[in-house]
């Protein structure tokens, strides 16, 4: 289990199709995010309990997390009612604020079916990840608001790449130890200093396959990484 700096790592989940009953008066419940199953478009899967803590301070300060149109800060739409953690995931209910133009736009697009998302923004406070298969496992957040969002909006969105640059950090400070990385671990490595899948994975290929050992295979990584850059 790790920590991670909590100010860095504020980010959204893909969205969840999943809202299960709209009425006349905007109110609406639906699952913010759900437990395990497949790794996310981000390579993130979300365990059961992991809201729980969040839920608990929430509840303490009276409070609950913003509802939000498309994550957008400046366009709360209304207001959620309820939160909590069940077999499947974190299930909510909420009341859109039929006062407001864009919350009536929600209505009409959630009515229709046009739109059928919701997404949580949040800040990871405990995770695992698995070296083999690059899955995060995140394990306590903070949730700080769930937006009603379309799926286009949130392909869209750009995702900090801070996860990247600390796990590059991490295998950085491995190398330097005189640790042998995986292929796997020296791609995330590459990918953590900017550099595109595809050439990433070439590297990988080329300088690590067969490497005696691995301050070597630091040093022609580099080189190839100049390479690539000249």
């Amino acid at each position: 289990m790790k920590t991670k700096d909590a100010a860095l790592l504020m980010k959204q989940a893909a969205p969840v199709l999943d809202i299960k009953a709209l009425d006349k008066s905007g109110e609406f419940e639906g699952y913010g995010s759900t437990f395990g199953g497949e790794p996310d478009s981000y390579g993130d899967v979300i365990a059961a309990g992991a809201y729980a803590d969040s839920l608990a301070a929430h509840k303490a300060k009276g409070t609950m997390p913003k509802m939000f149109w498309q994550h957008d800060a400046s366009e709360p739409i209304g207001k959620w009612l309820e939160a909590e953690e069940d077999d499947s995931g974190l299930l909510m209910r909420g009341k859109l604020n039929m006062n407001v133009q864009r919350a009536k736009e929600a209505y009409a697009l959630l009515k229709e079916g046009d739109i059928d998302g919701l997404s949580i923004g949040y800040r990871i406070r405990e995770y695992s990840v698995d070296t083999d298969t690059g899955v995060w496992t995140l394990e306590k957040l903070d949730l700080l608001e769930v937006s009603v969002v379309s799926i286009g909006a949130n392909e869209n969105a750009v995702v900090s790449s801070v996860k990247a640059a600390k796990a590059a950090h991490e295998l950085n400070e491995r190398l330097k130890a005189g640790d042998r990385l995986t292929e796997r671990e020296f791609e995330t490595w590459l990918k953590g200093l900017g550099f595109s899948n595809s050439q990433a994975e070439r590297a990988a290929r080329v300088h690590l396959k067969g490497q005696g050992e691995p301050a070597d295979a630091e040093n022609d990584g580099l080189a190839f990484l100049r390479a690539l850059t000249a």
